[in-house]
């Protein structure tokens, strides 16, 4: 069995080789995809609620328009990654590395943000209300136009942090 069918009929593929696949509009809503290499693969338009992507590496991928709501992707690789427009409200992103991902209107309300790499990241336009960046790193990260209310910023690193327009009311740790 192929991995494609192993993940199609188990809805689980754990580790398993899936770089550059295209995996668009495909139903994979509480998949277990933990340590999967996904690197490159399109995975625009899919729904992935409550997925486990914890330590995937999904550098590369397309994930444009997907709904990641309350997935699990806790050190997951995501540089370079485009998640423009996706839905990652309440998802778990605590340490991924999203250096220089593209975020441009994507929804992360009540997101897990700690210790994640932000660091040149594109978040024009973005919905943090309510996100942990508690350690975050956001070095030359763009947040221009981004919600930020109600989020915690404690110990985050904003150098160079474009904060353009970007609405800052009632955030934590300024």
């Amino acid at each position: 069995m192929t991995n494609i069918e192993k993940l199609k009929n188990t809805n689980e593929c754990q580790g398993c080789n899936l770089v550059g696949l295209d995996l668009s509009e495909m139903d994979l809503n509480n998949t277990i995809l933990k340590n999967a290499n996904l690197r490159g693969s399109d995975l625009s338009r899919t729904f992935l609620f409550g997925a486990n992507l914890s330590g995937a590496n999904l550098s590369g991928t397309d994930l444009r328009c997907s709904d990641l709501n309350s997935a699990d992707l806790r050190q997951a690789d995501l540089r370079e990654a485009d998640l423009s427009n996706a839905d990652l409200s309440e998802a778990d992103l605590s340490e991924a590395n999203l250096q220089g991902a593209i975020l441009i209107g994507t929804d992360l309300r009540w997101t897990d943000l700690y210790n994640t790499n932000l660091s040149e990241a594109n978040l024009t336009k973005s919905n943090l209300s309510g996100a942990d960046l508690t350690e975050a790193n956001l070095t030359n990260a763009n947040l221009t136009e981004a919600n930020l209310s109600r989020a915690d910023v404690s110990k985050a690193d904003l150098t160079n942090t474009n904060l353009t327009n970007a609405i800052t009311t009632d955030i934590i740790g300024t």
